[in-house]
């Protein structure tokens, strides 16, 4: 379905004026027919003029159906007896076809703003169908809204490309492009884009492992990268808007921007995760002290050498290396003995 735009003037305003004039007009001659007629004095105009104005009455409210408002960055499909007539982009006071009506399907639903709507809990008049969508049972307005809004659709658990069971939640920024494609190609486009969302996000997410692991592939080049979820989120993130606009262009819908909201392991996993990065960074940690350990006593040792300070074989060489190291390795500062006597 291809976008019809409405050229219709904005002539809504002087519609209502002639409308509520005409209804006056209508209730002056009810007035006047029925004193007439109670008078006797033209029974014939009298009730010419009665049934006139009767007639006013009951049909001259109907051009007041046809009387449309808008606000900026809003728009309204209009339909005349299923027919697609076109939709009405610019702000404005409009009067269309009395018969005509707005088309909007997803009128009732409310996309969540935030991870609070994804808890199963029922407000009054309010359902939760699926995270970050809740539908109204009022009617709502049928008109759509232009501008870009924002869609959290919650934190949900995903199996990294290792297996492991990650919680993660992304916010879209997103808007309505095309008005005809929104209504008519997909049955809600509220819930279309929610739903191409929930599986964009499994998709993209199984690629990566949650941390830099070895030998995976996260481009699909066939070579091992160093691509992870919690250090190449913009990537992610990227790679995820694409996914979701390749889904819902045919609904008319542009994907702005998508940025993951929340990344942690799942709880069930995620004590055992942090003792793994725990002594992950104890072991950089310690191969940084021992490298500048090492260091230090090959230094020390040549500058005894160079200044002849003292002449060490190799097993007081040995002894010396042993307890030098485990001065600088050790966790606690070390306890020295002094030796008074000689120095073997």
């Amino acid at each position: 379905m291809k976008e019809k735009i409405y050229t219709g003037k904005k002539n809504g305003m002087s519609v209502m004026l002639l409308t509520i004039a005409l209804l006056l007009l209508g209730v002056a001659a009810v007035i006047v027919g029925a004193v007439m007629l109670e008078k006797g004095t033209s029974t014939v105009f009298g009730g010419i003029l009665l049934t006139i104005g009767i007639v006013i009455c009951i049909v001259g409210w109907i051009p007041f159906c046809g009387l449309k408002v808008l606000k900026p960055q809003e728009a309204l499909v209009l339909t005349l007896f299923g027919d697609y007539k076109g939709t009405i982009r610019e702000a404005g006071f409009y009067f269309v076809n009395p018969f005509c009506t707005s088309f909007n399907p997803a009128a009732a639903t409310k996309l969540a703003q935030s991870a609070d709507a994804t808890t199963q809990k029922a407000v009054a008049g309010v359902q939760l169908a699926t995270d970050g969508v809740a539908i109204s049972e009022g009617s709502g307005s049928k008109k759509i809204s232009l501008k870009a809004m924002t869609l959290n659709n919650g934190v949900q658990k995903i199996n990294d490309c290792l297996g492991n069971p990650v919680q993660i939640g992304i916010a879209v920024i997103w808007k309505v492009t095309d008005t005809a494609k929104a209504v008519f190609d997909v049955d809600n486009y509220k819930e279309y884009l929610s739903l191409q969302c929930d599986s964009a996000l499994r998709n993209i997410v199984r690629m990566y492992p949650y941390d830099v692991a070895v030998n995976v592939d996260t481009t699909g080049d066939g070579i091992a990268d160093e691509g992870s979820l919690r250090g190449s989120s913009e990537v992610v993130a990227e790679r995820i808007k694409q996914e979701i606009q390749s889904k819902v262009t045919t609904a008319g819908l542009e994907i702005i921007e998508a940025r993951i909201t929340y990344l942690a392991y799942a709880p069930e996993i995620a004590s055992v995760m942090l003792q793994r990065q725990q002594a992950s960074a104890i072991i950089d940690a310690r191969k940084m002290i021992v490298d500048g350990a090492v260091g230090m006593v090959e230094m020390a040792l040549d500058k005894l050498n160079e200044k002849q300070l003292v002449e060490l074989d190799e097993e007081r060489k040995a002894a010396m290396v042993s307890n030098l190291l485990v001065v600088l390795c050790g966790n606690h500062d070390a306890q020295p003995v002094v030796n008074s006597g000689s120095l073997y």
